[in-house]
């Protein structure tokens, strides 16, 4: 039914709900429009719209039965961008297919390499890098947040960590791996965790 119409370059349509026929076509080779438009996918179309009148020719990019939408690239082909044109099969009064596509369907269905426009591989080792960075800075945020801490607390390991590595330990805070505070995190709840380590001690009681 289909590869009927589609060898008919002067196949036309009417209406959503209306059929398809071509040329010299048998009453019982009629044609769904909905059937029509998807199988014309790719192919250079012209159709005409109502109440408002416009004609609009280009290549039928998609043709959703989910949304009823049609989108018509009327751009040239040569052209690196689109044009694109999104039309609601319901206001399509008149379809006619131009040409066919130049490439044909594998048995198998529809493939990337026909899609228009062209869909570029996708770089998975620079995809696996960025999801391994997002996770590491996730992890990394989560390793900052003080659990079960108050909002003080949290808010000295903040003021510290932009001038010396800090980390949590526990309730504890861990500065430089040498010093630890402890709540109520003042500078005389520091100790020293080096022994002889005083430098690191002083500097993190004056901060």
């Amino acid at each position: 039914m289909a590869d009927s119409k589609r060898r008919s370059p002067e196949t036309r349509a009417a209406g959503q709900d209306s059929t398809v026929t071509g040329q010299g076509m048998a009453a019982d080779m009629i044609v769904p429009l909905d059937v029509a438009l998807s199988d014309s996918i790719g192919s250079r179309i012209r159709i005409t719209t109502a109440p408002v009148s416009s004609t609009i020719e280009g290549t039928l990019f998609t043709a959703d039965p989910i949304t009823n939408l049609v989108a018509i690239n009327t751009a040239d082909a040569k052209q690196p961008h689109g044009d694109y044109h999104v039309v609601p099969v319901s206001r399509i009064q008149s379809f006619q297919l131009i040409s066919l596509s130049p490439s044909t369907k594998p048995a198998d269905g529809p493939s990337f390499s026909d899609a228009v426009p062209a869909v570029q591989a996708l770089d998975l080792r620079a995809l696996k890098t960025r999801e391994a960075d997002a996770i590491a800075r996730l992890q990394e945020g989560e390793a900052r947040r003080g659990k079960g801490v108050t909002r003080e607390a949290q808010d000295i390991f903040d003021a510290i960590s932009r001038t010396m590595p800090v980390r949590w330990d526990g309730p504890n805070i861990v500065v430089a791996d040498a010093v630890a505070i402890s709540a109520p995190y003042r500078p005389d709840d520091c100790r020293p965790l080096v022994a002889g380590d005083t430098a690191a001690h002083l500097r993190v009681r004056k901060v």
